[in-house]
């Protein structure tokens, strides 16, 4: 992420959170007030960004990917939830790794 994208993402937060409607102005205001430079297209990219989608649930999605997202079955019979469940990708599981203790090694960190 570039310091004019951070910049702007910053400006839309402080802006959601003080329930200010986000502008492409606002924004390029607060950005010029942190005195970083950002191309002009920026803070308009945001605004629209802000106005289509809702900020809020932006920040509640963060670590949400398209891949954990369910699977719509059609009601037209088991082709259709099969074909589906198809072109779901799998999701693979990692396996957890006991760590490795002092003891392990042959000597403490004290020793």
């Amino acid at each position: 992420m570039s310091l004019s994208e951070l910049a702007c993402t910053y400006a839309t937060l402080i802006l959601y959170d003080e329930d200010i409607s986000i502008t492409s102005d606002k924004i390029a205001t607060l950005v010029k007030a942190a005195s970083v430079n950002v191309e002009s297209y920026w803070p308009s990219l945001f605004a629209k960004l802000a106005d289509k989608r809702n900020v809020g649930d932006l920040i509640m999605n963060i670590g949400a990917s398209g891949a954990a997202s369910p699977v719509s079955v059609s009601s037209s019979g088991p082709a259709a939830g099969g074909a589906a469940a198809a072109a779901a990708p799998a999701v693979e599981e990692k396996k957890e790794e006991a760590p490795e203790s002092d003891d392990d090694m042959g000597f403490g960190l004290f020793d």
